[in-house]
C-alpha cells in the first residue's frame, strides 16, 4: 500500500474492476486510501473486493452489466450508502467484437456501443446528478473526478474496429462534455488512451519487455498510476483532456488544427469553384495524410509488437 493517502476519505467507483486494467486501477485507487466499489460481471468483482481488504482499504463489490443504464445509478447509490459519498469515476469496462466493417453484425456493434459508450454515459450520469445535487447544496464546489477510457483506436480509425473506434471516439466527445458542463460544480473529467497487457489485449503484444524494476513495460499497473493522479487532488487543474498512457510514457495530445481553410470567392461555392480548389489541393496526397493521427504511434518505445487495440 502506499505511504501517501492522498485518497484517504475518499469514495471511488471503477467498472470492469474485475481483471486487467480495471483491477490495477482499484488497487492504485486503494493504494492511496480510498474505499472502492469493485463493479464487473461475475465473481471476479467480488474476489477484487476482498483483494483491496486484504491490503488494509475497503471495498464493496456490486456485480453486473454497466449496459443497463439503471446500473450507474445502482453504483452511486451503493458508494453514498456503503461509505457516505462519492469522489471518483473511473469508466473502465468494456468488451471486443472485432471485425472488418464488412463482417459487422448488427450484434457486434450494439454490444460494444452498449457496454463502451453508453456504459461510461450512464455511469457518468449517474455521478453527475449525485455532483450538481451536492453542490448546489452546499454551495461550494465539490470534490469529483471522471476519468473514462478512451483508446488509440479512435485516433486511427482502426480498420478490424470500427464499432470499437466509434465508441471510444463517443467517449472521448463524452469527456470533453463532462468536463466542459461540470466543471462549476467542481467535476474534473479527463480520458486516457491506454495500451496494457491484458486478457483483453492477449493477441495485441509480443513477449513482455521488463524496466530495470522488472515490471512488465507494458503492465497495467503503468496506466494505473496516472489514473490514481488524475484522480487525487493534485489534478485539480487538469480537465478536459486526453493523454495516451502505456510503457515508460504520458503523452498529453493536443486538439485538431486547421489544415487549410477553402473560401469561395463570392461567397457561395459552385461545384466547378470546389473542384478547382480541393481537386488540386489533394493531388498526389499520401495516403497516411488523413485524420487519423498516425504519428502517435511513433511514441511507442516499448520493443513489443503493437496493434492500436486500445
Amino acid at each position: 500500500m502506499s505511504s501517501t493517502k492522498t485518497l484517504e476519505g475518499r469514495t471511488a467507483v471503477v467498472t470492469g474492476a474485475g481483471a486487467g486494467l480495471g483491477r490495477a486501477e482499484a488497487l492504485a485507487l486503494a493504494g492511496l486510501g480510498a474505499s472502492v466499489v469493485v463493479n464487473d460481471l461475475g465473481p471476479a468483482a467480488e474476489e477484487v473486493a476482498a483483494e483491496i481488504k486484504d491490503l488494509g482499504a475497503d471495498a464493496v463489490a456490486v456485480p453486473g452489466d454497466v449496459g443497463d443504464w439503471a446500473m450507474g445509478e445502482r453504483l452511486v447509490g451503493t458508494a453514498v450508502e456503503t461509505f457516505g459519498g462519492l469522489d471518483v469515476v473511473v469508466n473502465n469496462a468494456g468488451v471486443l467484437r472485432d471485425r472488418m466493417l464488412f463482417n459487422l453484425s448488427e450484434a457486434d456493434w450494439d454490444d460494444v456501443i452498449r457496454v463502451h459508450l453508453k456504459g461510461h454515459a450512464g455511469l457518468s450520469r449517474a455521478a453527475c446528478v449525485h455532483w450538481r445535487a451536492a453542490s448546489k447544496a452546499s454551495g461550494t464546489p465539490v470534490y469529483g473526478r471522471v476519468v473514462n477510457t478512451s483508446s488509440e483506436a479512435f485516433l486511427f480509425g482502426a480498420p478490424g474496429q470500427p464499432n470499437y473506434s466509434a465508441a471510444k471516439a463517443g467517449i472521448t466527445a463524452l469527456t470533453l462534455a463532462t468536463a466542459q458542463g461540470m466543471s462549476r460544480y467542481g467535476v474534473r473529467a479527463n480520458a486516457i488512451c491506454p495500451r496494457a497487457r491484458t486478457a483483453m489485449t492477449a493477441d495485441s503484444f509480443g513477449e513482455g519487455v521488463h524496466a530495470p524494476d522488472d515490471l512488465d513495460i507494458m503492465a497495467p499497473e503503468r496506466v494505473a498510476t496516472l489514473v490514481a493522479h488524475l484522480a487525487s487532488p493534485a489534478a485539480d487543474e487538469i480537465n478536459g483532456q486526453v493523454f495516451v498512457v502505456y510503457g515508460d510514457m504520458v503523452a498529453l495530445l493536443a486538439p485538431p488544427t486547421v489544415e487549410h481553410k477553402f473560401t469561395a470567392a463570392d461567397g457561395t461555392f459552385t461545384p466547378e469553384e470546389l473542384d478547382a480548389q480541393l481537386t488540386p489541393y489533394f493531388s498526389g496526397r499520401d495516403p497516411h495524410r488523413t485524420f487519423a493521427a498516425y504519428s502517435v504511434a511513433a511514441l511507442d518505445t516499448t520493443g513489443t509488437q503493437q496493434t492500436p487495440a486500445g
